[in-house]
Parts: structure tokens; C-alpha cells; sequence
């Protein structure tokens, strides 16, 4: 009996020993991988999205050890908005899921002002300088529209790193587009450009100048419409004809096949690793 409750002590304290020094390796690991900070990350879902959108993607970053979730931002349908959760202390690379209770609103103006409304929020409560995001479909055009309403506000956070996920910067399949039917021209202008795009376009240099890293991903289902189901090519990578000159960087990546899809992009992990590594790699 002595004999098989000293073998399982020992068994059992190897178990830990073993679990505590593959902890202290993968940790090591992350901080041999990555850069941190305490600039924050803003995860913004698309038209009828919710936290769904940005729960595989921010369950990816905190698993490699690149980041840790601190707060959830809900925006009413007022523009108020409410924060939950804490804000770890330190350089955690911390990242703000955000959800918007009206997530059917295609005013991308005022998307854009419930963006301003978060970043003020987060800068009265948490004092921040600086912020990335990590937009999907329709949370492009919020970003969009804040930044050619507010990237020259030197009083507010500024933008760091912007990852674009499924842009519809000019236009939306069956809203206006047709697969196919719009094309770049040589200098990287789209041939048709849509009203939002004009907008944009006119307002474009209120965009801050060489500051912000931009990474843009976009999906082809490759089954002829050149699309990921939902948004051409051309809209989405119609991005980089519009920022122009302004971004640090620029960088487009196009994900293949029937991960590609649409809603899927912020579910696969070809994404994942290019946003992380994007974000926060050495």
C-alpha cells in the first residue's frame, strides 16, 4: 500500500513538473515570436455579425500567446457605449472585441461615429495614444469613414495597424455589383467607382499620412466570379488605390478555395496566422 501511494506521488508530481515546464516553454516560445505592448486591438464584425465574428480569431491570437482579450465594447443603438471586463496591467497586447446592437445599420457614417465613440471611451477610461484593428466586411467602412472624418485629429488615438478582411470598399455583390463586371486599370484604379467610394475618395486626405501599416485580405472561392461569394475582388482590393501613397506599408494577401468564402475568412486559420503575425511578430 506504502509502495503505491509513494509511486503515485511521484507520478503525480512528474505530471506537474512536466505541465509547469511545457508552460514555461510555449511562454518562452511567444516572447521569442512576438512583440507587446499596451496599444490596443479592436476586433469590428460586419453587417448582422456579432461576437461570433471575432471569437475564432481572438481565441487564435491568445492560444499562440500573442495577445490577451481585456474588455468587450457593446455600442447601443444609441452610440452609447458600455465596456465589461478588465484590463490587465502591463504589456499584454490587449484586444477589445467590439459588437454593435444595431449590427444592421449600413449608414457607414455613423458606424464611423460609434468607432469615435469607442476610441474616446477607451482614451477617457484607459488613457491609450494608439490602436489597431481588425475589421471584417462592413467594419471596414466604419474604419473607413472614421478615419477620413478624423485621422488628422492629433487629440485622438491614432491608428497604427489596420487589417481589412472582405472589404467592400466599392460596392457589394447584388447590391450594385455583379461578379465580373468592374475591373482595376493599370494604375490600380477601379474602372466603376461606387457612391461610398467617391465619398471616400474625396475625403482620403484626412487619412493619416505615413503612419498606419495596412493588410489587406481578401477571398477568391475560385469558382469563376472572382469573389468570395459576397464582394468582387476588385471592391475589396479597390483599397489600395484609395489609401494611395499614405500608408507606411501596404500588403495584400488573397485566400483560395471554399475557406475563402465570405464569413468564413474570419474563421480560418491561414488568416489567423497572417493577422497575428502581422500584428504582433517579430
Amino acid at each position: 500500500m506504502r509502495k503505491q501511494f509513494w509511486g503515485g506521488l511521484i507520478a503525480m508530481i512528474a505530471v506537474v513538473t512536466a505541465v509547469i515546464s511545457w508552460t514555461t516553454f510555449t511562454a518562452h516560445q511567444a516572447t521569442n515570436n512576438y512583440t507587446y505592448s499596451n496599444v490596443p486591438t479592436l476586433y469590428l464584425h460586419g453587417y448582422g455579425g456579432g461576437a461570433s465574428a471575432s471569437n475564432h480569431q481572438i481565441a487564435a491570437a491568445e492560444k499562440a500567446g500573442a495577445a490577451t482579450k481585456v474588455l468587450t465594447a457593446r455600442v447601443t443603438k444609441t452610440g452609447h457605449v458600455k465596456l465589461s471586463g478588465h484590463w490587465r496591467s502591463g504589456k499584454v497586447n490587449p484586444l477589445v472585441q467590439v459588437i454593435f446592437e444595431n449590427n444592421r445599420n449600413s449608414d457607414f457614417k455613423t458606424d464611423g461615429q460609434w468607432l469615435k465613440n469607442i476610441l474616446t471611451t477607451l482614451q477617457s477610461r484607459y488613457h491609450i495614444k494608439q490602436f489597431n484593428v481588425v475589421a471584417h466586411s462592413m467594419g471596414n467602412m466604419a474604419v473607413m469613414y472614421y478615419e477620413t472624418a478624423n485621422g488628422q485629429n492629433k487629440n485622438l488615438p491614432q491608428l497604427n495597424k489596420q487589417v481589412d478582411l472582405a472589404g467592400h470598399f466599392d460596392g457589394i455583390l447584388g447590391r450594385g455589383d455583379k461578379p465580373n463586371q468592374n475591373r482595376l486599370l493599370a494604375n490600380g484604379q477601379p474602372k466603376t467607382m461606387d457612391q461610398n467610394y467617391r465619398y471616400l475618395l474625396a475625403h482620403i486626405n484626412n487619412y493619416p499620412s505615413h503612419q498606419v501599416r495596412v493588410l489587406n485580405i481578401y477571398g477568391n472561392l475560385e469558382d469563376g466570379s472572382n469573389s468570395d461569394g459576397r464582394v468582387s475582388n476588385v471592391s475589396s482590393r479597390s483599397l489600395k488605390y484609395l489609401l494611395g501613397n499614405r500608408p507606411i506599408s501596404y500588403q495584400e494577401h488573397m485566400i483560395k478555395g471554399k475557406d475563402a468564402q465570405h464569413s468564413k475568412l474570419h474563421n480560418n486559420a491561414q488568416v489567423n496566422r497572417l493577422v497575428i503575425n502581422f500584428l504582433w511578430g517579430k
